[in-house]
């Protein structure tokens, strides 16, 4: 990897970690796989509803984007135990 994607990575992995930690204290931990996939489908289609926008906000995108990726973490933290 070059610096400058390193360091884009870890700027988005940090958004990402920074809603999870939201997530984490406003939110009960996920109690089955069937309620995690809601969770994820119910951010998947806000970013898809920005999407769809006839001119999309670059800012919504990437907010619900991290939304996404902060839920897919949680599904992981929750409910995947290794």
């Amino acid at each position: 990897m070059t610096k400058q994607f390193d360091a884009k990575l870890t700027l988005l992995l940090a958004k990402i970690e920074a809603e999870f930690q939201r997530a984490i204290k406003y939110y009960r931990p996920m109690n089955s796989y069937h309620e995690g996939y809601a969770v994820i489908k119910e951010e998947m289609e806000e970013l898809w509803d920005e999407i769809k926008k006839k001119t999309q906000k670059k800012q919504r995108l990437h907010e619900e984007a991290v939304q996404v990726g902060a839920m897919a973490l949680r599904f992981l933290y929750d409910l995947c135990e290794e």
